[in-house]
């Protein structure tokens, strides 16, 4: 089991939106965090930018993946359109 990190920018992103939006996408991050490479997962590895990106309806999580340390770094949580700026 992965543990998670939130950056800063992903805990405002969490904390602004919607309650039960912010707890759906907590409950992906946490399935998440049992196995990162799943292929369930709605997963894909970022081309343009370091690590991966978690798809929850119309958002999306920008995370990287250090296995040396089992760590998940949740860097950004942003609208589908917004993510990748």
């Amino acid at each position: 089991m992965y543990s998670i990190q939130y950056s800063k920018e992903a805990r405002k992103a969490l904390k602004a939106m919607p309650r039960n939006t912010a707890q759906l996408i907590l409950d992906k991050i946490a399935i998440l965090a049992a196995d990162p490479f799943a292929s369930n997962n709605n997963v894909k590895k970022l081309t343009s930018h370091p690590g991966f990106r978690l798809r929850v309806g119309e958002w999306r999580v920008a995370y990287t993946v250090a296995n040396y340390v089992l760590v998940i770094t949740v860097i950004r949580i942003a609208a589908r359109g917004e993510v990748y700026r």
